[in-house]
């Protein structure tokens, strides 16, 4: 027998599974080929939910392309906003200021909980916690709502901008940031109580999905993925951007290269994000949230090249960009942490193993479908 190339036995069977399972990011599918409940081989469908995105950047002047590039990871959108924006400040030598450095810091860190609070109501349905859920979910509006206070929006912000920031933050801000902080530390000892440290999460996710990290590297991983691995590297640290050098952070770490491991380092990230914000709360400098660039709809920037690259919630987020000296962008190209491990890896890791485990392999390696195909 003979499906799509692949010459297959009697005893298996090509099981297509996705996009309606609990476990899949978006339109993400997986065609299978089973024998019996064990995967021989897995094929990633990322599907088409955003396409073109890259291509539509050259027919927009530079600050017309924000509305499109918050859309390539709809969970964690703001690092998507800065990437682009360190591009054209480098390719414009264009300065920000450092009262705009801290608010886009701040911000990159609200974007990096969100995320996470939402990887784990993905994670924790799929494995049957579906209290967790509730709680993570909930915990994470609070912080969609304080996104709304400075930016107008819940979802896709388009508040990092040429320059620094679209405006500073209101009255109460700070204060109501602090209680949800607050309100999240507390959370997270509860999580740890029902979810992390419980026996039925652990023997679900130990020694499960086990990457190397000689693999992880030779497969482009990076973030929390390569993290889980023992292997410290974070871009905030390595070439600190935004004013995380002037933060005092660390960079989580586990050794297993399993769903534990991976799924441990997010758990440890969120703490540190918490520290982070209140660093940034206590150390905000006074002056300017924006440096006005040239009129937006006659900025012709020189001719060049440059790639940036920074830390998203899911690994190094870079942009190759190119300009002709014209207003539009020549080229714009994102490398994004989900196409290696939503393809490469989850198609090595898959095989062998068990269909139950299928769904929450794909949230344990934290994959943005948008990303994938833009």
């Amino acid at each position: 027998m003979n499906r799509g190339g692949t010459k297959m036995t009697k005893r298996q069977l090509t099981l297509y599974f996705g996009p309606q399972h609990i476990g899949m990011v978006g339109n993400f599918s997986i065609t299978l080929t089973v024998e019996g409940d064990t995967i021989q081989k897995a094929v990633a469908n990322p599907g088409f939910l955003h396409r073109g995105f890259e291509k539509m950047l050259e027919n927009c002047t530079y600050t017309q392309g924000f509305p499109y590039v918050c859309r390539i990871n709809v969970m964690d959108p703001d690092p998507c906003e800065q990437v682009y924006a360190m591009a054209i400040e480098e390719l414009a030598g264009l300065e920000v200021p450092p009262r705009a450095q801290y608010l886009r810091t701040m911000a990159l860190e609200m974007s990096r909980l969100s995320s996470h609070l939402l990887w784990l109501w993905a994670y924790a349905n799929e494995l049957g916690f579906d209290t967790i859920g509730h709680w993570a979910m909930a915990q994470r509006d609070y912080f969609i709502d304080l996104f709304d206070m400075i930016t107008g929006a819940r979802v896709y912000h388009i508040y990092i901008w040429p320059g620094g920031v679209r405006r500073d933050i209101p009255t109460g801000f700070a204060e109501k940031m602090q209680q949800t902080l607050a309100g999240l530390e507390d959370s997270l000892r509860d999580y740890d109580a029902v979810f992390f440290d419980n026996r039925v999460f652990r023997r679900r996710v130990d020694g499960v999905g086990v990457l190397s990290q000689e693999e992880a590297l030779r497969f482009g991983v990076t973030g929390g993925n390569l993290r889980a691995t023992g292997l410290e590297r974070d871009v905030r640290k390595e070439e600190p951007y935004a004013a995380y050098a002037e933060m005092d952070f660390e960079v989580p770490t586990m050794v297993g290269g399993d769903s534990y491991a991976r799924a441990m380092v997010i758990r440890k990230e969120m703490e540190q994000s918490v520290f982070i914000v209140r660093q940034v709360l206590d150390k905000m400098p006074a002056g300017s949230a924006w440096r006005r660039p040239p009129n937006p709809f006659k900025w012709n920037i020189p001719a060049g090249e440059t790639y940036v690259r920074m830390e998203s919630a899911r690994g190094e987020l870079g942009v190759y960009a190119v300009s002709d000296g014209t207003d539009k962008i020549y080229r714009m190209a994102y490398r994004v942490p989900s196409y290696p491990h939503g393809i490469l890896v989850l198609e090595k890791l898959l095989q062998g193993m068990n269909i139950a485990d299928v769904g929450h392999m794909l949230l344990s390696l934290n994959v943005a479908a948008p990303e994938i195909d833009r």
